[in-house]
């Protein structure tokens, strides 16, 4: 077995990642294999990157043989032991798990369970589309934010290379294999900045500014919509927009806006108890039994649920679950939900703010 430890030099990250935990309690995991399969294939290198004295490093531990698996294994948990929190790369799906069955294999008592951990590949993969990645490989995120990388080959490729290695060492595989790790391990901790579109999206950004506006559409018709500006729990490192169901989201660095289309017409508020109510067809409206009482009775039948609403025109701004009561319809069956734009509303900095997470969870799913 080999150990390489280093220091990552110039190594800058653009994310808070002190608020996830202290830093000397984090360890970043990264592992080389020479397949999928625990069973038919061979754990060759583990790395970590960790922070001590101020400074990024890493430490590696590299099987010279098939045989030292077990050696790595254990210098590797002997290491992590001081540690609380790991942090990887879909490592809940590869990383983690091959290594535990490793351990069986080798009938080690070794386990994750002691350590909180983060997949960031997890974390990010959902939102692919919404920042229009054509996938969400490590590789592509490097590329996503604008970083560039030193090795040359692909994991894939370097497994040919170890098996050469292991029949006859050489200096510049062993090289090769070294920096893939390495790079990979730099790699996660440069992107880590592209948490901050989880962070957007849990409910953590606040509005600053409300307002509304006017315009004319394609077509010449006026129409008007609110426009929150919002701050932002991280700095987005790339600027992004997108649209949906006619909302529309631009972020840039700390800050974003929001555009959501206001409706002025007359729109529904549907009693549930409709057994206490008489529906006026005439009139098209519902009213309470003690009131309707005294209306002829040609004039009134029981209502339904479809029936028992009273009629409102206003300005009213769109909701996808219930989030400010009363909400109102356009007509029963409708699935699409508004709450009224009120005064007592627009002076409601804090409902705003939820507004804009609610909307950003809209987003989320859509995407």
């Amino acid at each position: 077995m080999k150990t390489e430890d280093a220091i990552m030099e110039n190594l800058v990250i653009n994310y808070p990642l002190e608020n996830l935990a202290p830093l000397e309690q984090i360890l970043f995991l990264d592992i080389e294999t020479t397949g999928f399969t625990a069973r038919t294939s061979y754990l060759y290198l583990i790395g970590c990157a960790y922070y001590r004295e101020g400074r990024w490093r890493t430490r590696q531990w590299f099987a010279q043989s098939y045989v030292e698996e077990l050696e790595i294994i254990n210098a590797f948990f002997e290491f992590a032991a001081s540690y609380k929190y790991l942090i990887h790369f879909n490592g809940n799906n590869f990383d983690l798990p091959f290594i535990q069955q490793k351990c069986e294999q080798l009938r080690l008592s070794y386990s994750f369970e002691s350590f909180e951990g983060l997949d960031i590949y997890k974390r990010v993969s959902c939102y692919k589309y919404f920042l229009k990645l054509p996938n969400c490989k490590q590789k592509t995120i490097e590329k996503f934010l604008g970083i560039q990388r030193e090795d040359a080959f692909s994991g894939g490729e370097l497994i040919g290379v170890y098996h050469d290695y292991v029949k006859q060492p050489s200096e510049f595989a062993e090289k090769s294999l070294f920096l893939h790790n390495a790079d990979d391990l730099q790699g996660m901790l440069r992107i880590l900045p592209i948490l901050a579109y989880y962070d957007l999206f849990e409910g953590n950004v606040k509005a600053r500014k409300v307002q509304a506006n006017s315009y004319k559409d394609v077509n010449g018709n006026r129409r008007q919509e609110l426009v929150m500006t919002l701050t932002l729990p991280c700095t987005l490192p790339v600027n992004v927009s997108a649209s949906a169901n006619y909302c529309y989201f631009k972020g840039n660095g700390t800050e974003a806006q929001l555009r959501v289309p206001i409706y002025e017409e007359e729109m529904k508020y549907f009693y549930t108890n409709y057994r206490d109510y008489y529906y006026l067809p005439t009139e098209d409206v519902a009213l309470h039994r003690s009131v309707a009482s005294f209306v002829d009775h040609e004039h009134r039948v029981a209502a339904t649920a479809a029936t028992c609403y009273t009629r409102k025109y206003s300005c009213y701004l769109p909701q996808w679950d219930v989030l400010i009561e009363p909400f109102f319809k356009r007509d029963y069956k409708s699935r699409e939900l508004f709450f009224e734009l009120t005064d007592e509303m627009k002076k409601n900095r804090p409902a705003f703010t939820s507004y804009a997470n609610h909307i950003l969870a809209m987003m989320a799913s859509t995407y």
